[in-house]
Parts: C-alpha cells; structure tokens; sequence
C-alpha cells in the first residue's frame, strides 16, 4: 500500500485531503435566496414605506366646455 502524503489521509480506498479549519462562516446559496425572499415578502406584506397617493387636485384645469 502507497505511503499517503501529508495534508492528506486514507478512508476505505481512497486519499482525501485533510479537512482545512474555517476562520469565519461563508453564507451559503441557500441562505442568500431565502433572505432575499424574506425581503421580498416583507415587502409585500408590509410595504416599504410607500408614499400614500397624491390627493386630486380640487380646482381642475378647464380644457373642454360642460355643456357638450
């Protein structure tokens, strides 16, 4: 059986390199795609601060005659 080089180690048949230790979590695809559907739900539901419509203007402008 073949000496296994360092970094790595044997399971079964097979030489895999060794596990490296993680200084800080990465984000996963998942987790982005469900915080952005989470946004987008909010977003939804409650709105992001949408400006209420404007109120119609009393005194329209006159362009054609009432009595047509």
């Amino acid at each position: 059986m073949a000496k296994v080089p360092d970094g790595f180690h044997q399971v079964r048949a097979h030489i895999r390199r060794n596990p490296k230790p993680r200084s800080a979590k990465r984000m996963s695809g998942w987790m982005i795609a469900g915080l952005c559907a989470g946004a987008w739900l909010w977003g939804q539901v409650f709105g992001f601060g949408t400006a209420a419509p404007a109120p119609a203007d009393p005194n329209p402008a006159v362009s054609t005659p009432a009595d047509r």
